[in-house]
């Protein structure tokens, strides 16, 4: 667990985070992001993971499938 900003709203955190563990590689493409091993990681509701995986969705991070789950995004597609 990470010890929280008080004054930053803990989905931002954890979106930093996965940024940087995807920018140094930690998380390489195609691997899979669980939001069941998030909130048990960071002590958090699904709903504020949810938050930090829908931002990553929007920078172009991560990639959601229906049915299957979210995984970090190819950059090369």
């Amino acid at each position: 667990m990470i010890d929280f900003d008080p004054t930053r709203p803990k989905w931002e955190q954890i979106a930093d985070v996965l940024r940087a563990r995807i920018a140094s590689g930690e998380l390489q493409p195609r691997t899979l992001v669980s939001e069941v091993q998030l909130e048990a990681e960071f002590g958090v509701a699904r709903g504020t993971v949810r938050k930090a995986t829908a931002a990553l969705r929007d920078e172009g991070l991560l990639v959601t499938t229906p049915g299957m789950g979210s995984f970090v995004a190819d950059p090369r597609t």
